[in-house]
Formats: structure tokens, C-alpha cells, sequence
């Protein structure tokens, strides 16, 4: 029996399994992602709507989109879960060999943020076939991958025509408004790359949109937020300097000792002391 979380990455497949405790997590992915369950089970949440995935079952959850992923054992058996990521230059050299005659016209784009797939025959093939790379001491070799994943493609593709516009969008990704996602995510341990990415912007355009919301520099409105909300926790009295670093989204943690008292002119000690 598994005592602590595993993931295995072979390029841009990833095996995990998670055990033996329920983990939840937000979900922010700059690709495409094709997951297939086989043993615990795993909810997602789409702002509201859940789907349950069960083992056996595969669901497709679009680039940029936010969701959030519970992941749970069922009675004695653990989370488990393979996972295949798309790349946009992957998809756009698989795109380039299809013949564009073929493809089908008008039709619409997959609008759901998490999509339930049917256990067709040739996704129950795939996930099978790659089985035996569940230990992590066989790597299969990057040829194999390659293939694999763009057997998956096709798998996508059959089970689905709304999946072509879908999966071959090379536009700029899908911007969402800047401050309500930083609002609700700044005491999160992401970078200043890592909002970009997950807001559909390259860093630049991410501090160029910035500029023309708010009056601080995306850095300096995270860092303030941030040791407001430390303030806000330590001013209840409940709350250790040491705990509280971490929870607003500090990795460092002298230097948020030094951020705080810097803003503040009293370290965090002196406001949890003076609190409690």
C-alpha cells in the first residue's frame, strides 16, 4: 500500500496516484488535457457543475479554463489517474498533416471547460497499451510517446467533430479579466509567468494590461495584497507569524518578515503579540 503521493512524467504524459487522504486542487492549464481514471475517483468542478469520473471513465478539460479537482480514494483502492497534455506546437505538427479537404466545416467549438468522453473501443486500446508504464522504472522511449499521443488525437477526434476547432485554435489564448482572477487567487503560490499564463497572456501583455487597472505594478499590488491579508489574519489574534506567511502566499519566509515590516513599521510578531 502507497503511503504518500506518486507522479510519474514521461514527456507530456504524466501517471499520478494519490493516497490515501482526498486532494483538492485548482486546476489552471495553459494546454489540453485528456485524463482517464482507473482507480479512485475523481470530482470536478466547472464554476458550479460537478462531474463525477469514475474508474474507467475519461474526461477532456480545455486549455485556460479553471476548474477545481477533488481526487479521493474509493474504500481501499487510491486515486490513480493517467493524463495526456497537448501541446499547441504538437497540435499544430499534427495539424499540419492532415489533409485540409477532409476537415469538417461549420462546426462549432467545444464550450464546456471539462468535457465527459464515451468509453469508445479506441480510447479503452490507448489507455490500455500504456499500462505497463505505470512503474516508474519503465520509460518508454520518446518515439513510442509521440505516437501514443497522437493516437490519442485521433481518439479525440472520431469520438467528436466539435473536437478539429477545438483542439486546432492557434489564436492567442483566451484572455479572462485580470483583477477579479488575481483577487481570488493571490494567495496562491504562482509567479508573476504563472498569472500570465493562466490570465491567456505572455508576461509583457500581462503588465501592459496591469498598467491600465490598477496604478501599482502587478508585483507590487501582489506583494501588498498579500501582507494585507497577513495583517487581516494576524489582527485576529488566531494566527502565528509562521503560519500565516505561507497561507498568503509567501515562500520566503524572511522575506516577508522584512516585507511586512517594512509596510507596516512593526514585524509580525508585534501584531500577533499585541492581538492575542
Amino acid at each position: 500500500m502507497l503511503k504518500e503521493s506518486q507522479v510519474y512524467n514521461y514527456w507530456d504524459i504524466v501517471y499520478s496516484c494519490f493516497v490515501p487522504h482526498e486532494m483538492l486542487s485548482e486546476y489552471r492549464m495553459p494546454v489540453h488535457v485528456l485524463i482517464y481514471v482507473y482507480s479512485g475517483e475523481m470530482v470536478v468542478d466547472d464554476n458550479g457543475y460537478r462531474m463525477k469520473v469514475s474508474p474507467g471513465n475519461y474526461i477532456f478539460i480545455k486549455r485556460d479554463h479553471q476548474v477545481k479537482l477533488l481526487k479521493h480514494t474509493i474504500g481501499d483502492a487510491p486515486y490513480k489517474a493517467i493524463s495526456i497534455r497537448f501541446e499547441r506546437n504538437f497540435l499544430r505538427d499534427f495539424f499540419n498533416t492532415l489533409d485540409k479537404a477532409t476537415l469538417p466545416k461549420d462546426v462549432k467549438r467545444i464550450r464546456e471547460a471539462a468535457l465527459l468522453l464515451p468509453k469508445t473501443p479506441a480510447l479503452q486500446s490507448l489507455f490500455l497499451s500504456l499500462f505497463p508504464y505505470t512503474d516508474a522504472n519503465v520509460k518508454p522511449k520518446d518515439e513510442i510517446i509521440r505516437l501514443k499521443m497522437q493516437e490519442a488525437l485521433y481518439c479525440l477526434l472520431d469520438t467528436n467533430e466539435r473536437f478539429y476547432p477545438t483542439l486546432f485554435d492557434f489564436n492567442e489564448s483566451w484572455k479572462i479579466d485580470l483583477l477579479p482572477f488575481m483577487e481570488a487567487n493571490y494567495t496562491q503560490d504562482m509567479t508573476l509567468d504563472e498569472f500570465a499564463t493562466y490570465t491567456g497572456r505572455s508576461l509583457a501583455t500581462f503588465k501592459r494590461d496591469f498598467a491600465k487597472v490598477g496604478d501599482l505594478s502587478p508585483k507590487k499590488w501582489l506583494i501588498k495584497k498579500r501582507l494585507d491579508k497577513a495583517y487581516e489574519l494576524l489582527s485576529s489574534g488566531n494566527n502565528k507569524p509562521s503560519d500565516v506567511y505561507v497561507a498568503v502566499g509567501f515562500k520566503n519566509r524572511s522575506h516577508f518578515f522584512s516585507a511586512f515590516k517594512r509596510q507596516f513599521g512593526v514585524s509580525p510578531g508585534g501584531i500577533s503579540a499585541a492581538c492575542s
